[in-house]
């Protein structure tokens, strides 16, 4: 909150001058006390935000200490898309168990999907 010119209380404390003509200071005042409580809503919204940041940084960094503890990579911080060298292997690994899998499944079970009883034999 660097850049903030005026805190609930200076706006509530702003004195206008009157002039003949002029705005009608209890008009001034109702909009005025409508901006303090936006004002202070706004504060206490981004405060509650800057304090879940924290507790989750602190809970990505515990979680990170785990995995380091534990021998498996840390996860990636959000907004890092890139890979790590486990992806790649786990998902080749993964791709060929599937293959694997569908190759067996076709044979031990080829004739009744196809509907042919007389291919049972062919393991």
């Amino acid at each position: 909150m660097e850049n903030i010119n005026y805190t609930p209380k200076d706006i509530l404390q702003k004195e206008f001058r009157q002039k003949m003509r002029g705005y009608d200071p209890n008009d001034v005042d109702s909009f005025l006390d409508n901006i303090i409580k936006d004002y202070e809503t706004y504060g206490k919204q981004l405060q509650d935000l800057s304090d879940e940041n924290e507790r989750l940084k602190v809970q990505v960094d515990e979680l990170n200490k785990q995995l380091a503890v534990s021998g498996t990579q840390p996860m990636p911080s959000a907004g890092s898309s890139r890979p790590t060298a486990s992806q790649p292997m786990s998902s080749a690994t993964n791709m060929d168990i599937l293959k694997r899998l569908s190759n067996l499944e076709r044979r031990v079970f080829g004739s009744q999907l196809d509907g042919n009883s007389n291919d049972s034999h062919r393991l």
